[in-house]
């Protein structure tokens, strides 16, 4: 059985961390605030799926107490990602396998560039969640994730053992795993929803049923997407009329939903901007694309997420 690191405990983290530790499987953690309420108390998860408590669970403040592990997943924010420098040589084992669950584009090429030895997969989540409180997460609604293996400049890696074999483990632990052959493609399907609804959520202070239920706020929301569908296409990726409408009607379905960006800045943290937004305009322009609603909502982003900054 494989041995899991999670490396941070927010909603990502706990919510998948504590399920694969509920099945069985022998899971670390890594934390910061929440460290003495996790060592203490535990892992509490409300679910839509049946609330848990992990009474115990090994949790650590430093990298350096862990053991090495086989999978390392990276829980972070994109923008706490400087971190990984020093939190990570200390897991890598000979044949540790980084997977990281983080939203955008981008990240892979620079880990690949610290941890060459590390097999690395990119994992999407489908999921609202979010941690309410120390070592406490709720989550609302969906939890599936689309893994795919990362290959040098996202070259398609077709599924491979590695992706097969850490997927097992999830759909043992009850979720919901979609093996992909192609990350880049796979990265591409996520923006169509997160550009959207993370960057409206902020410039417009709304949360998602209050962007879909508004038509000129619909109307941008799908103006938005197709963009994104021009920069995948500029990318080689294919974003089809199919993929917009799933993603329209699962938020239309979904429980209403402040964003992880939303939220960040309303907590007034630094926004995962580059890597869900800035990341892919770069992207898509060296391909030949001209987005000018995705280029505008990254300058109003800007301007938002650094007078937040300073203030």
């Amino acid at each position: 059985m494989r041995r899991y690191g999670i490396i941070g405990t927010g909603a990502i983290g706990g919510y998948y961390g504590g399920r694969l530790q509920r099945a069985g499987y022998d899971v670390h953690f890594l934390a910061r605030s929440d460290y003495h309420t996790l060592q203490t108390q535990g892992l509490r998860v409300d679910s839509v799926f049946g609330d848990f408590v992990l009474p115990q669970v090994q949790v650590y403040e430093d990298p350096r107490q862990m053991p090495p592990c086989d999978v390392v997943v990276v829980a972070l924010k994109t923008t706490q990602n400087g971190q990984l420098t020093h939190i990570l040589p200390p897991l890598l084992g000979e044949h540790t396998t980084l997977v990281l669950l983080q939203n955008g584009l981008g990240v892979e090429p620079e880990l690949a560039a610290q941890f060459p030895q590390a097999t690395l997969l990119g994992g999407l989540c489908f999921v609202c969640a979010n941690k309410v409180g120390p070592g406490h997460i709720r989550h609302l609604d969906y939890e599936a994730i689309a893994l795919a293996e990362y290959g040098p400049h996202y070259a398609p890696q077709g599924i491979t053992p590695r992706v097969e074999a850490i997927a097992a483990d999830f759909t043992a632990a009850g979720i919901e795993i979609q093996v992909k052959p192609h990350l880049l493609q796979s990265r591409w399907e996520k923006l169509v929803w997160n550009i959207p609804y993370n960057g409206l959520s902020v410039v417009l202070n709304g949360q998602t049923d209050q962007l879909m239920a508004n038509p000129a706020t619909r109307i941008l929301v799908e103006d938005l997407m197709g963009e994104v569908a021009q920069g995948a296409a500029a990318c080689g990726c294919e974003i089809t009329p199919a993929v917009i409408a799933k993603m329209l009607a699962h938020t239309e379905a979904m429980t209403p939903y402040l964003t992880s960006m939303k939220l960040d800045y309303d907590r007034r943290q630094p926004l995962e901007l580059e890597a869900i937004v800035g990341n892919p305009l770069r992207f898509a322009q060296r391909g030949g694309a001209i987005l000018p609603k995705i280029t505008m909502l990254h300058q109003q982003l800007q301007f938002l997420d650094t007078a937040n900054l300073r203030s």
